[in-house]
């Protein structure tokens, strides 16, 4: 499912198993890892209670400084975020933020759409790969 630029897709594995092999696909990918936020842990420290959510925020300044340099508002969205949650039946899900979308919404010029394009494409890939069953 896909809203306003939200990319969703069921996982065939727990939210712990689907991060983790999220993470290790962005790193061997060459892509750097800057953060992985439990809103889970932070919740359960502020005394709430939330169901597994894991944000993992990622990626490569040689695909990402060349929009910023057209346009430095898309500095907003990047590095890239890709979110693991459980619903209340127990499913594992992953959102992230299609790149395409993100080039729309800053008004990135066209000169950079195959980029954008590769970029999407390679996220895409690592999301299926991630919630494929084993």
């Amino acid at each position: 499912m896909a809203v306003d630029g939200l990319i969703t897709m069921r996982s065939s594995h727990g939210p712990a198993d689907t991060m983790d092999k999220l993470e290790a696909a962005v790193k061997a990918k060459g892509m750097s890892v800057f953060a992985r936020i439990d809103h889970a842990t932070g919740a359960a420290k502020a005394g709430l209670s939330l169901r597994a959510t894991e944000l993992l925020i990622f990626g490569n300044a040689k695909a990402g400084t060349p929009l910023m340099q057209q346009l430095q508002s898309i500095g907003i969205d990047l590095p890239l975020k890709a979110l693991v949650w459980q619903d209340e039946s127990g499913s594992t899900w992953l959102s992230y933020n299609d790149p395409v979308w993100l080039a729309k919404r800053h008004g990135l010029g066209q000169e950079l759409d195959a980029a954008v394009s590769a970029m999407a494409a390679g996220l895409g890939a690592i999301a299926r790969a991630v919630t494929a069953p084993a």
